[in-house]
């Protein structure tokens, strides 16, 4: 649960409240999607959510309604352990998309780095803003998980377009108006190719090309970025990714009177396999 005028920035809460109603404390509810991909016997992760690393008191500051570690429990259910990861893929390391690489609060008690069989996949400008944030974004971060991925020699930086261990299905495009060096990743698809758009495009509502939120960094070029990334789904038929969004999970875009919008929106990833 995020404060509402925080993530649609400028726009009027007399407007954003039609499309998602506040609480009392004027918080939308948003969702830490993470992303698994099955592919020849190698189990990938894009992102981890927020997991379940904050004490009590900053889990009620952020509106952090469950205790347990979802997204391990996610696993379970796909007959999967954390041990079974390969690769986890990180666009950034902000809390909200790295702070499922954590163990669950226990009091006294330091959190432990989580999935010790995987590489941990990020881009270089993103690990440096980490280790070496602004003021403005200092919070977003969590220092004692940069020192466990550095401790762990299990890092791969990705300084470029590809990375030979996933292959040529799997390819990097770069954004700097959320977070210096936010990584998008492109998954070449048998019906049509899947772009992780993580931040750049939060959730359903942040397609409209002018709603940026409060915490992006630089609200025009990321505007004119969204846009490159729709353009490119819009001439490749690729399906995006939405890892803030609590009820769609992906969909392709269509061009309607000069404007993106939606298009074949599913909630439920499986039902594309049916």
């Amino acid at each position: 649960m995020l404060d509402g005028g925080a993530m649609f920035g400028h726009v009027p809460k007399s407007m954003w409240k039609k499309w998602m109603e506040p609480d009392d404390q004027n918080r939308i509810s948003l969702a830490c999607r993470a992303l698994l991909i099955q592919d020849n016997n190698k189990n990938i992760l894009l992102e981890t959510g927020i997991g379940a690393f904050f004490n009590p008191t900053m889990r009620d500051r952020y509106g952090v309604n469950e205790k347990k570690h979802v997204l391990l429990e996610s696993l379970k259910k796909a007959g999967l352990s954390h041990t079974d990861i390969d690769f986890v893929i990180l666009s950034h390391l902000h809390f909200d998309h790295a702070g499922g690489l954590l163990s669950e609060f226990e009091e006294n008690k330091k959190p432990e780095l989580l999935f010790p069989n995987a590489k941990y996949i990020f881009g270089k400008k993103a690990f440096d803003r980490a280790c070496h944030p602004h003021i403005r974004d200092k919070a977003s971060f969590i220092p004692e998980l940069n020192t466990l991925l550095q401790e762990s020699n299990r890092l791969l930086i990705v300084d470029g377009e590809k990375l030979e261990v996933l292959g040529d299905d799997y390819r990097f495009i770069f954004t700097d108006g959320h977070t210096p060096g936010l990584m998008h990743t492109v998954i070449k698809m048998p019906k049509g190719d899947f772009i992780f758009v993580s931040d750049l495009i939060p959730a359903s509502h942040w397609v409209h090309l002018p709603i940026v939120m409060g915490y992006d960094r630089m609200a025009e070029l990321l505007i004119d970025e969204k846009k490159e990334m729709l353009e490119f789904a819009l001439k490749n038929n690729a399906r995006l990714f939405y890892t803030h969004d609590p009820l769609i999970s992906a969909s392709r875009i269509e061009l309607q009177d000069g404007k993106f919008k939606l298009t074949e929106a599913v909630s439920d990833l499986n039902k594309l396999n049916e």
